[in-house]
């Protein structure tokens, strides 16, 4: 009964990562990448072929692989995160937000735009 739990916890969160991603997909703003990446990892611990199919894909699967390999991201892919995160902290500075908002959000993005700089290229 408990492993059974187990299985369908983490069939579940690879299948809500999995729609997110289909969001993304569709949303500007909202990530694909990301939610692809955890519905792998997350059909690995419960859902083997949804994770092979998964990684078999044919536009998806070279980058997942890329990921879990190297840790490897596509220029393109950077490219594309940095100008979205970039016009969301613009966006962002034309709001009624608060200052320290409108401050630490782009600020976060900057750090993760580094981080995502400096990861390898397939």
């Amino acid at each position: 009964m408990h492993r059974a739990l187990i299985q369908l916890l983490w069939r579940a969160l690879a299948v809500l990562s999995l729609v997110l991603a289909v969001i993304g997909a569709v949303l500007p703003v909202m990530p694909t990448v990301p939610f692809l990446l955890v519905a792998a990892w997350a059909a690995g611990k419960g859902w083997p072929r949804l994770e092979t199919w998964l990684l078999n894909h044919t536009h998806f699967g070279p980058h997942i692989r890329a990921w879990r390999e190297r840790g490897a991201v596509p220029r393109r892919a950077k490219w594309i995160a940095t100008v979205m995160m970039c016009g969301s902290a613009l966006m962002m500075q034309f709001t009624t937000l608060p200052l320290f908002i409108r401050i630490g959000v782009p600020a976060v993005m900057a750090a993760v735009a580094i981080w995502l700089w400096r990861r390898p290229e397939p």
